[in-house]
């Protein structure tokens, strides 16, 4: 490992950077090598890994701290360390000039544990501390540069987006240990709730669903969160943060079982947001906002599949997604790498300067539509067989939201394919869009073109070039683990079969990738997202859902805020400031009297000394 990074690090390069890369791609590494083992451990032993011991009571209420992890929990573990490894090595290359690398690195490391320990703990007050690491975390990594203007105000937004879900989640959670009397995940599960508190502990706990994962209405971060460094993007939507919703729910899945109410929820949440996702991403021009709102669409996909009862699909896509969402992140850092821009519209031209970068976003593209054979078709086509199956009924959540995810999911493949198609135009076939006067020139730069020269592009270095190579395969390859008998056994998938259902998302598929290209060939040079006419502005802002958010809470809260402010300040403090002024002057007035000269001072003592003698007498001669 020394020796790894030895290689990776210029020989001029500081110990503290050295230090940093050495624990961060070694405790990457070991957290994968573990995770192998303890995988093979459970798949021996057919059964989970189990660990608990009682930490402490309060009021009645045990709290534990445990360790639980099947093979489908391992499964997950195995994909978050190998993205997690792979961003560690891409990232001590490109940010190789950054002066901040050290802490970046620790972060990344400390973001990978708590999505770790939400994976494997055994009570809820751990997967808890996970969670909220996590979104300490994102809120670090996505300002992390503080070059860029827009940075600090996207970690911002994320933390106090996620903030409001997270709130719910926490109560959702104190209802269920306060009722259960445990933490204890296993004993929270085998409780038995009424159906008031156990539906509106689990509508709770999908408030901080949606804020994590994305999901509608808590969703508007995470196109903003891409002023972080690309590699944290490869992170947080591919194998964290995004992911832990989800997985939340898969966890806690035999309580939704038991509450038609909040699956219904869950297939109406997930509906809007595999649409909405997917049709503002075809009107971005940012590369990286492409695959932001893509996640958002994609893990839309998880939750409805978890909607329409199989945790099973949504666990698959999930890992299948993982690949090739880290697969396009970080091939996405490589163009802007190359050309110094986020921007489509300032691409083109690049296959021939970068095949390698250019097939891996073929294939991650490919998978990301779902085109057979690879990793996205197989996942994808298990969440719309689900979705397919729950509409006859039999399943706990009512057949209109089943038709309603079934519906929002076949959209979205078209959707899906149209926008794939037009990123893969606009970045890497036609002319160039960039010229000098010698002919093409692109300007080589880091995340918002901070150090420019003027050069050809080209495909990244070693360091860069081999995590996306590596995530290649599993973005291929991944689909057909659905054929292995131990992968299907842990996450308790049905065999795979393709019967004529495939016929109408691959027609869909086909339509809008065809539709994209045609746009592109009848009009060489124009964006074909111009076919959109209206619909463009309302689709590139996310349907002015922002804006939104603007009216019904930012600006309330703040007017609040001024309110609060006005009435602090004239009420509040100036009670305490008249109160002290009043007193001040009022003590000057005794000071006052107290320094007359001694004359008049005696002649006031012989007065009151008259008045009390004379009262004295009225007295005694009553």
């Amino acid at each position: 490992m020394v020796g790894l990074v030895g290689l990776v690090l210029p020989p001029g390069d500081g110990g503290p950077r050295r230090t940093a890369a050495l624990f961060g791609i070694a405790g990457a590494a070991l957290a994968l090598l573990d995770t192998i083992v303890l995988l093979a451990v459970s798949t021996s032993r057919g059964a989970p890994l189990t660990a608990n011991a009682h930490w402490l009571s309060l009021g009645g209420i045990e709290v534990t701290v445990g360790f639980s992890a099947g093979a489908a929990a391992l499964y997950v573990a195995l994909a978050v360390c190998v993205v997690a490894l792979c961003v560690q090595v891409y990232s001590v290359t490109y940010l190789h000039d950054d002066p901040r690398y050290a802490p970046y690195a620790a972060q990344v490391s400390l973001f990978t544990g708590a999505m770790l320990l939400v994976v494997t703990s055994g009570d809820l007050i751990g997967l808890l501390i996970g969670w909220e690491v996590m979104g300490a975390c994102s809120y670090l990594l996505i300002g992390h540069d503080r070059r860029l203007p827009e940075a600090p105000a996207a970690a911002m937004k994320a933390f106090l987006v996620t903030r409001v879900g997270d709130v719910g989640f926490l109560l959702g959670i104190a209802l269920l240990i306060a009722d259960a009397g445990t933490s204890r995940l296993a004993d929270v599960l085998a409780h038995d709730y009424s159906s008031g508190t156990l539906t509106a502990a689990l509508l709770l706990l999908l408030a901080g669903v949606a804020g994590k994962s994305a999901q509608f209405p808590l969703h508007t971060w995470l196109p903003d969160a891409m002023a972080g460094p690309t590699p944290v993007s490869a992170l947080i939507h591919a194998a964290t943060m995004v992911a832990a919703g989800v997985y939340v729910v898969v966890r806690t899945y035999p309580l939704f079982q038991q509450s038609p109410a909040a699956l219904a929820t869950l297939a109406v949440m997930a509906s809007i947001t595999i649409l909405l996702g997917a049709l503002s991403a075809t009107a971005q021009d940012d590369l990286k906002r492409v695959l932001a709102w893509s996640t958002v669409s994609q893990i839309g996909y998880m939750t409805g599949a978890l909607a329409v009862g199989s945790p099973a699909a949504a666990l698959f896509h999930l890992l299948t997604h993982a690949a090739f969402k880290a697969l396009l992140f970080l091939a996405a850092g490589a163009v802007i790498h190359a050309v110094g821009t986020n921007y489509l519209s300032r691409m083109g031209g690049l296959r021939e300067h970068m095949p390698v970068t250019f097939w891996s976003f073929v294939i991650g593209l490919g998978a990301l539509a779902g085109l057979p054979p690879l990793a996205g078709f197989w996942s994808k086509e298990n969440v719309l067989t689900a979705a397919a199956h729950a509409t006859d009924g039999g399943e706990p959540v009512p057949v209109w939201a089943a038709w309603l995810v079934w519906l929002s999911a076949l959209l979205a493949v078209g959707v899906t394919a149209w926008y794939a198609t037009r990123l893969l135009l606009r970045a890497f076939f036609g002319p160039s869009r960039e010229h000098g006067p010698d002919g093409p020139r692109w300007e080589i730069g880091f995340d918002d073109a901070r150090y420019r020269t003027t050069a050809v592009p080209h495909d990244p270095p070693g360091l860069m070039r081999w995590p996306i190579l590596i995530l290649t395969v599993p973005a291929a390859l991944l689909g057909l683990a659905a054929f292995a008998p131990g992968f299907r056994h842990a996450l308790e998938m049905d065999d795979p079969h393709l019967g004529v259902a495939i016929l109408l998302p691959m027609l869909l598929l086909a339509t809008g990738a065809g539709t994209a290209w045609w746009l592109w060939w009848a009009a060489p040079g124009v964006d074909p997202v111009e076919a959109l006419g209206r619909a463009r502005p309302l689709f590139a802002s996310g349907f002015h859902l922002d804006t939104v958010q603007g009216m019904v809470i930012v600006r309330p809260a703040k007017a609040l805020a001024r309110l609060v402010t006005v009435a602090d300040e004239q009420v509040v403090d100036a009670a305490v400031e008249s109160t002290g002024t009043a007193t001040r002057e009022l003590g000057g007035m005794f000071a006052e009297a107290h320094r007359v000269a001694l004359s008049g001072a005696a002649v006031l003592v012989f007065l009151g000394a008259l008045v009390l003698g004379v009262v004295a007498w009225l007295g005694v001669g009553t």
